[in-house]
């Protein structure tokens, strides 16, 4: 079990756990390593048993932003990306260093509640993406990081009645199983490489489907070996039960 959960989460599922428009909303840690979005898309459709219409399947994303810095409502119009359907689903993924300070924190949590609620006027479900921590060579790295990003999206999601995905926490248990595997960009710390956007794919793929990751075949195309599969997925499987309090 995992020591750092400060705070249980009230919300353990989505009403509806087989969306297929979907919008992503965030910045460089959704579209690094060819867009976590993607590889989400190919777990569903595997999971589906057929293909996803990208028309209705989007991701918005500003480089450095945190939530505040999104011009959602346009996108949230399904018409405006030139979807067929309104989407079914919003992800919402915040900032790195916006768990930083208190005042930070609330600047979050106002954000997320106003952009929360347009979310449900359109008439689709919310969820938060917990992004994951620094780790070396980054300057700001350090073992409070992942806590306060816990506590705030928790609090997030738990003041809103909505789902949040426990990706930061992932990589926290990866690190801890296997320390000197790297989830991270050797040359920031800050940004995923592909394993962790591989790891973070299955908690989005597993809270969204409320099924085991471990049933996934895809490897990106040959690109993730059996081995460092197995691992990922079997990470991201324990993380999720923990999370969540539920049997996969």
């Amino acid at each position: 079990s995992n020591n750092t959960i400060a705070l249980d989460v009230n919300v353990t599922e989505l009403k509806n756990k087989s969306p297929e428009r979907v919008l992503y909303i965030g910045n460089s840690y959704l579209y690094y390593n060819d867009s976590l979005h993607n590889h989400v898309r190919r777990m569903l459709e595997e999971e589906y048993s057929k293909e996803i219409d990208t028309t209705n399947y989007k991701m918005v994303t500003i480089s450095g932003s945190r939530l505040p810095h999104h011009i959602y409502e346009y996108p949230l119009n399904h018409k405006n990306l030139g979807a067929e359907e309104p989407f079914e689903l919003v992800i919402l993924q915040g900032g790195s260093g916006e768990a930083n300070t208190i005042s930070e924190r609330k600047d979050f949590s106002l954000k997320a509640k106003e952009m929360i609620e347009k979310i449900h006027e359109a008439e689709a479900e919310a969820a938060l993406y917990m992004i994951h921590a620094y780790v070396e060579p980054h300057e700001k790295t350090n073992p409070q990081m992942i806590i306060d990003i816990e506590d705030m999206y928790i609090k997030a999601a738990n003041e809103n009645k909505i789902l949040v995905m426990p990706v930061g926490i992932a990589f926290e248990n990866a690190y801890k199983k296997k320390p000197n595997f790297n989830l991270h960009k050797d040359y920031d710390g800050t940004h995923p490489n592909l394993f962790g956007t591989y790891l973070a794919s299955c908690i989005v793929f597993s809270s969204i489907t409320q099924k085991s990751p471990l049933l996934i075949e895809y490897d990106y195309f040959g690109k993730i070996n059996s081995e460092d599969k197995n691992f990922l997925q079997n990470v991201a499987h324990e993380t999720i039960e923990d999370f969540y309090g539920v049997e996969l």
